[in-house]
């Protein structure tokens, strides 16, 4: 009897032990991980093949999503973390991905209906609701096609003289199909020469846009936010500069259409600094050039500038084709030490994209940058477009090859270092998404004010009746107050972490209350 007594004490403790180690559930830990950083492209409308914004569309793709977390190829985000950061980046820190293998090997519980966070809606709204340019391509049906397809637009720039672009949104006018966007401006004629010798809107061109006096502006991917460009900058676009939309429709999109559009906001400021964006890092810079990989070789390039002055980087953007394998750019200063710029390990052509550092770089004069790119041009890269291998050298077609790196640049001034961008190290931890079902903001008055989108990212806009005079609040889920405005139907949120948030109105001596999500992914 007391060996039994005994025995049943070891197993009630070895149950406690182990139970009071809670297991992960979808409404308590995974659904916030998955909204964070995943849904902005895997919903109804969005570009991916797959819904993620329900519990059941976790479940049924529970063992695709382990994997594709652990080869870190979703969520798409190429550079190397641990080797330089990057505003807004998504990440999943190895926490998560452990969260979530144990979730799915505990059986996927949904838990809790009651913690139940709401399921992000993407309605698909504009940021920028004032533009004061909007260029849209003509409306473009896909054609048949057995590969990708990169059709350029030029759009006219109705402006009679130059101004400054403060900030400027990328719309996709079908999300099911537009892979990326690229963004150019040129004063030259040969874009339109170019889409002459097309028939229909558009022509085709990869790489580039055809022309060697185009400058980029910028360029979207998914989950790409507006683009905004620190406080006493701007873009400037030259007086009769075209616009040009190259954009990437993937292999599958024939028959559909498409009239992707740029909202842009402007400054006449002359004391705006302009923001170059150059291929800073080209074939030219190249020690071991010409740039050419020999059929069945895998091949490392590596290219070298001096910087002549203090400068003061914003953006990077590395460029390369199928072959590219990697990508590393550092600067070593003149005392040796090094400013780490990017890392790529696995560069993956399909999600190229612009990056823009959390702070601003300096480049003080007589540093050396130096970047590395890899190439592989035999039968074992599955991204080869010739089979067999035939040899490659530098040129914009989809078989040949490039080395570029942009770069957003100006001249340095004290204090551009310490300008914030991005004040976040990481999207919202999971352990912060955790919100006690009780709304922890009182609000003695329900009525019918809105806020939009929901879930929300860079700004939130509110509507309340017109001719009131109200303040608006936002707390997070701790009921620490984040924001404060009065009679703005317009906020910035870009700086709050992805969460749980609750906004509150106050007008005429009432509070009116809606709980909200935040998710800067």
């Amino acid at each position: 009897m007391k060996f039994k007594i005994f025995i049943n004490i070891q197993i009630l403790f070895f149950s406690i032990v182990f139970y009071s180690h809670a297991q992960p559930t979808w409404n308590k830990n995974i659904s916030c991980i998955i909204y964070s950083h995943c849904t902005n492209c895997h919903n109804p409308n969005g570009l991916a093949p797959t819904s993620l914004t329900t519990y059941n569309d976790v479940f049924n793709y529970r063992n695709t999503i382990v994997s594709a977390i652990e080869n870190r190829k979703m969520p798409p985000h190429l550079p190397e973390p641990t080797y330089s950061h990057f505003a807004n980046e998504n990440v999943l820190k190895q926490s998560e991905i452990q969260l979530i293998k144990d979730w799915v090997n505990n059986g996927a519980p949904e838990g809790d209906v009651n913690t139940a966070l709401p399921e992000p809606v993407y309605l698909q709204t504009e940021q920028i609701t004032n533009p004061d340019l909007v260029v849209r391509i003509p409306s473009y049906t896909v054609p048949a096609t057995n590969q990708d397809l990169y059709q350029a637009f030029v759009v006219s720039n109705p402006n009679p003289s130059a101004v400054f672009i403060t900030s400027f949104e990328i719309i996709p006018g079908n999300r099911s199909i537009v892979h990326h966007v690229q963004v150019f401006q040129d004063t030259s004629y040969s874009v339109v020469t170019n889409d002459s010798s097309f028939a229909g809107p558009g022509y085709v061109s990869f790489g580039g846009i055809g022309s060697n006096s185009a400058n980029l502006i910028g360029i979207w991917v998914p989950g790409s936010k507006v683009i905004t460009t620190p406080t006493g900058m701007g873009i400037k676009l030259d007086a009769g500069a075209r616009i040009v939309l190259q954009i990437h429709y993937p292999l599958g999109s024939e028959g559909k259409t498409d009239n992707t559009k740029v909202n842009f906001k402007f400054s006449n400021s002359s004391s705006l600094r302009n923001i170059l964006i150059l291929p800073v890092i080209n074939n030219r810079a190249l020690t071991n050039g010409p740039l050419f990989i020999p059929a069945n070789t895998v091949k490392t390039f590596h290219a070298q500038l001096t910087i002549p002055a203090d400068f003061t980087f914003t953006t990077i953007f590395p460029h390369g084709h199928l072959l590219c394998k990697s990508f590393e750019c550092y600067g070593i200063k003149l005392g040796g030490d090094t400013i780490k710029l990017i890392k790529i390990n696995d560069w993956d052509f399909h999600w190229q994209g612009t990056h823009t550092f959390r702070s601003p770089v300096k480049i003080p004069a007589g540093t050396i940058l130096h970047c590395y790119t890899k190439y592989d041009n035999t039968a074992n890269n599955l991204e080869n477009p010739s089979t067999p291998p035939r040899d490659v050298s530098y040129g914009e077609n989809t078989t040949d090859e490039m080395m570029l790196v942009y770069f957003g640049f100006l001249g340095y001034q004290s204090g551009d270092e310490n300008i914030i961008i991005d004040p976040n190290s990481h999207l919202k931890h999971y352990n912060d998404c955790i919100v006690d079902s009780t709304d922890i903001i009182p609000s003695p008055v329900i009525t019918a004010f809105n806020v939009f989108p929901n879930p929300a990212s860079h700004v939130l806009n509110i509507q309340f009746p017109p001719n009131n005079i109200f303040s608006t609040s936002i707390f997070n889920s701790m009921g620490q107050l984040v924001s404060k405005t009065e009679n703005t139907t317009m906020i910035n949120v870009s700086r709050l972490r992805t969460g749980i948030y609750y906004v509150r109105i106050y007008s005429n001596g009432k509070y009116y209350t809606k709980k909200i999500i935040i998710c800067n992914s």
